[in-house]
């Protein structure tokens, strides 16, 4: 491939990237405007300590104060560290989606779709979480707690978004002392269902244990290798089912890398006898592609 062809191929996944980011800005803020605004709830991270400022100064004080400027400046320091530790293009493009949620959520309408407050924390917690996930896929975040989670997940190899749940419950728990219990519970179930929805729809940080019995033990090692830069270990086994030799391969991959790993081996050994087991906790070097 030229240099030409590369550089234009890297400007189309950039600008895929930031158009995934731009969408993820909008549909969040319509989600604020709508389901979060009418039911009075707290989204969880920055957006919802945001919206918990503005209620602080409009209660006590009769301010009425934008959510862009608050939202954007208190990004700028978690943006700041991840700039250095995570990726520059990575903090980049999550900046894209705060600047377009912020501005997004102070021009457009505010809109009641239902009045319903379970199906505006069902709802709004769906939506919510999917425009994150969308972030996520795009190699960005959409900001605050976010950025956190990210530095937490690449740094110890864990799914942190989970973790975020204590910030978000001390917030409630000022939120329900100040304005009433009622609002901050349907937050948290807001919040849950966001979080579900995000651990259904991205991967990165889930793995799985492989133990493939295959007559290509080499061949299967050397495609786990190609397509994930994980290693694999060959093992000596005997099936009883025929009463001999077998060759098993184990490995640990990223969920995310599941679905073509497996057609590969398919590909390579057609009878090949795959198990995948989910993996709760793993200790020890394990390859992650990094965030640019």
């Amino acid at each position: 491939m030229t240099d030409r062809k590369k550089i234009g191929k890297k400007l189309l996944s950039d600008a895929g990237r930031i158009s995934l980011c731009a969408v993820a800005g909008l549909i969040m803020s319509l989600n604020i405007n709508t389901f979060v605004h009418t039911g009075e709830l707290l989204p969880g991270g920055f957006s919802g300590l945001t919206i918990l400022i503005q209620n602080l100064f409009s209660s006590f004080f009769g301010i009425e104060l934008p959510y862009s400027p608050i939202y954007i400046l208190m990004n700028i320091i978690p943006a700041a560290i991840t700039f250095r530790k995570i990726g520059k293009r990575f903090t980049i493009f999550s900046f894209v989606t705060i600047i377009a949620t912020g501005l997004l959520t102070d021009f457009l309408p505010h809109y009641a779709v239902t009045s319903d407050m379970l199906l505006i924390s069902v709802f709004g917690g769906i939506i919510n979480g999917f425009s994150i996930s969308l972030c996520l896929i795009a190699g960005a975040t959409s900001g605050g707690t976010d950025f956190i989670s990210i530095a937490i997940s690449e740094k110890y190899h864990v799914d942190a978004f989970n973790y975020i749940l204590i910030f978000n419950a001390v917030m409630l728990t000022a939120d329900g002392f100040i304005f009433g219990w009622e609002k901050a519970l349907y937050s948290i179930i807001f919040q849950y269902t966001s979080t579900q929805v995000i651990n259904l729809i991205y991967k990165r940080y889930k793995r799985n244990t492989m133990f493939i019995v295959t007559d290509f033990p080499k061949e299967v090692a050397d495609a786990i290798n190609k397509l994930t830069r994980h290693g694999a270990t060959r093992i000596e086994a005997h099936g009883t089912y025929n009463n001999s030799e077998r060759q098993m391969i184990y490995s640990v991959v990223g969920t995310d890398e599941l679905k073509r790993l497996v057609k590969e081996i398919k590909k390579i050994d057609a009878n090949a006898f795959i198990n995948i087991v989910r993996t709760d906790r793993l200790i020890g070097r394990f390859y992650m592609t990094p965030n640019d």
